[in-house]
């Protein structure tokens, strides 16, 4: 066999199950985190406006946009634009920054949000730390009914032994016995106004995003911030607001 032959045979090897895998969760990994960076840049030199988001007279409930921790709103912008172009009125919340302060305090400025633009129907479309402000708003702060449901991708529900090793302060909510986390789980009966979208492998929360008593989709994708930019997932949104809205 000459050279030549024998690269060619070796290039047709497959790895066993298990190593092809880890392989594709690797890979995952390095997109997930190179996808995070440039959207992040991207926001810094784009500073989108939220206006371009909005409708003035919808026909379907508001959206408000629930980013991430260290996320700004414009992170979401793939599925805003989405939902924008399916007619929805989609609104982000200012005061949250980046979103570095603690669930309760990041509720409060949502609620806040929702009473000063007197908003009595609408929707929370969420990406990881948003779902779980979007469940404190939905078991503590909704007394007046406006929020009718949650849309929540890749929210860590259960908390991700990772936020162990990491010793920031706040990362320490995701950590699964966390307080935060334990008042949450208590709260089962808003579950059934929850969608929880995740995929198929999360580098940041290992055990997934299922939630017991919620309408979970799960998805083929990989990855904890890229999927925020796949058809798949906005497609699965889409789906997750018609299940709140029936």
């Amino acid at each position: 066999m000459d050279r030549s032959t024998a690269r060619r045979s070796l290039g047709r090897v497959r790895l066993p199950g298990p190593l092809s895998e880890a392989g594709t969760n690797l890979d995952a990994w390095v997109r997930d985190y190179a996808y995070a960076l440039r959207r992040q840049a991207s926001g810094e030199i784009r500073r989108p406006k939220p206006r371009r988001y909005r409708l003035s007279t919808p026909e379907t409930p508001v959206i408000i946009l629930l980013p991430g921790i260290y996320e700004t709103w414009a992170f979401m912008l793939p599925v805003a634009e989405t939902l924008r172009a399916r007619g929805y009125d989609v609104h982000a919340v200012l005061d949250l920054g980046r979103n570095g302060g603690t669930i309760e305090d990041m509720a409060g400025r949502v609620d806040a949000y929702i009473r000063r633009e007197g908003i009595s129907h609408c929707l929370l479309v969420a990406h990881s730390k948003g779902g779980l402000i979007g469940k404190l708003l939905l078991s503590r702060y909704n007394t007046a009914g406006a929020i009718h449901g949650l849309v929540a991708i890749n929210t860590p529900f259960a908390g991700s032994p990772l936020a162990r090793l990491l010793p920031l302060p706040a990362l320490r909510v995701f950590q699964p016995r966390s307080p935060e986390l334990a008042e949450l789980a208590a709260s089962r009966e808003v579950d059934r106004h929850i969608v929880s979208i995740y995929g198929r492998f999360d580098p940041h929360i290992p055990g997934g995003s299922h939630l017991e008593g919620a309408h979970n989709i799960q998805l083929e994708t990989r990855g904890h911030f890229r999927p925020l930019a796949d058809a798949r997932v906005h497609e699965a949104v889409l789906e997750g607001i018609q299940h709140l809205t029936d």
